[in-house]
């Protein structure tokens, strides 16, 4: 392990975050004086954030922690021209009134994590839409466009993994990179920001936006990526069979989450304590080195920790609760996700496929049908065996709900409206 001189590097480097640094050691001197300024970019592509950018919270966090400003910068004109990292083909152009609805969607959740205000280490928000949307296609080419060579543009994995798959790039997509690599130089002129931050996946564009700014006069810029994150098994971080895991709590509510830390897998937890915590390292120390039933305990811990940051204390107790009630004591807890569903088609009789669809156990009838074949569905607690099978009002608990489980961790209460 290197020693820092900065308590920012330090605490990235024990914590598991730094996988790549353009000048460790200038970066270092530049934090040690509480003089690093850094930003990550989050574009609007859909209403809420997800795990990994979560990740990247946690950096600003505490680079904020460490006497240093965060920014969060708002991608209101680079999703109108779309990353094409990690993607096979071209996302689809959303519309303004999309990118605005998803951008005051967003705005909310940062401060949960941050500090806004106007101190010298309180975050700020920016929208690059400000800069981008009023540069002159002319002026440009001739004063940003002129210091790109396509030949490298061509060796960025973005464009180099979609060229080697022949699939279409289109020439929007292409200029990304110039979009987020001229966003470090405005930022660095505008609030003196010297760092970006962001995935591995994001290198390429990020060193870019550190050459652009040699080459136009700014103070020296710097790069720095975390890993991008796998679980021990080897699947993609904050996936499920259900979808990503998101922070906002309308499109994954605080039980989901917490339960989502809970149900990690034994490997994950000590890595996931040090990422997603705000925990001290002897307690993480304590709690990474439980073995067998005791590291429930450690999962519990996890899951409690990561939610208090994002949804607050009384949302990760309630959350915690409500799971020990569903799981001990075999309750049917009023706190479980809720779905409504008309009377009147409990009336007729409804499907169980589509109804386990509807609450957001399943994607599919066909995913439906295959967890039924291996026992992994149940309505009231009782396994479903016929895929025919439909649910009426005579189904209703006397708590006038119906539970429907997929496993023994997931649960949503069908409530008639």
């Amino acid at each position: 392990m290197t020693a820092f001189k900065s308590d920012f590097l330090n605490v990235l480097q024990e914590r598991g975050f730094i996988h790549q640094c353009s000048d460790a050691a200038g970066l270092d001197a530049l934090a040690a004086r509480g003089e690093a300024t850094a930003y990550v970019g989050y574009d609007c592509t859909a209403p809420s954030l997800h795990i990994g950018n979560y990740l990247t919270m946690m950096m600003l966090y505490w680079l904020q922690q460490s006497g240093n400003k965060p920014i969060t910068l708002m991608g209101g004109g680079t999703t109108m021209v779309g990353d094409p990292s990690g993607k096979d083909e071209s996302r689809a152009l959303r519309s303004l009134e999309e990118i605005e609805a998803n951008k005051e969607s967003i705005r909310g959740v940062f401060a949960k994590v941050l500090r806004y205000g106007s101190g010298p280490s309180d975050a700020i928000m920016l929208d690059n839409a400000e800069w981008l949307t009023k540069l002159n296609w002319i002026e440009m080419l001739r004063d940003i466009g002129r210091h790109f060579s396509v030949n490298r543009m061509l060796t960025m994995d973005s464009v180099r993994l979609r060229l080697e798959r022949e699939q279409e790039m289109s020439f929007i997509e292409f200029n990304y990179m110039v979009c987020q690599a001229y966003d470090f130089v405005e930022l660095s002129r505008r609030v003196g920001c010297r760092l970006q931050m962001g995935g591995s996946d994001q290198w390429g564009n990020i060193v870019n936006g550190v050459d652009l700014g040699r080459r136009m006069g700014t103070p020296q810029l710097f790069a720095l990526t975390t890993p991008l994150l796998t679980t021990a098994s080897g699947a993609k971080m904050g996936k499920t069979a259900q979808g990503a895991i998101w922070l906002n709590a309308d499109q994954c509510s605080p039980y989901d989450f917490w339960q989502y830390w809970r149900n990690v897998e034994d490997a994950d937890v000590a890595k996931f304590l040090k990422l997603f915590t705000i925990l001290p390292m002897d307690e993480i120390a304590r709690l990474g080195a439980l073995k067998g039933a005791e590291i429930n305990e450690a999962k519990k811990a996890l899951a409690d920790a990561a939610t208090t940051l994002l949804h607050g204390e009384a949302a990760a107790k309630q959350a915690s609760e409500t799971s020990r009630q569903t799981f001990e004591e075999g309750a049917i807890s009023e706190n479980l996700p809720t779905v409504e569903i008309s009377r009147a088609e409990l009336e007729a009789g409804a499907g169980v496929l589509a109804l386990f669809v509807k609450a957001g156990l399943v994607a599919s009838n066909g995913e439906a049908r295959r967890q039924i074949k291996g026992g992994g569905l149940r309505v009231n607690d009782v396994a479903v065996t016929d895929e025919k099978m439909t649910l009426t009002l005579a189904d209703l608990t006397p708590e006038g709900v119906i539970k429907l489980s997929l496993g023994r961790k997931r649960h949503v209460l069908l409530r008639p409206a």
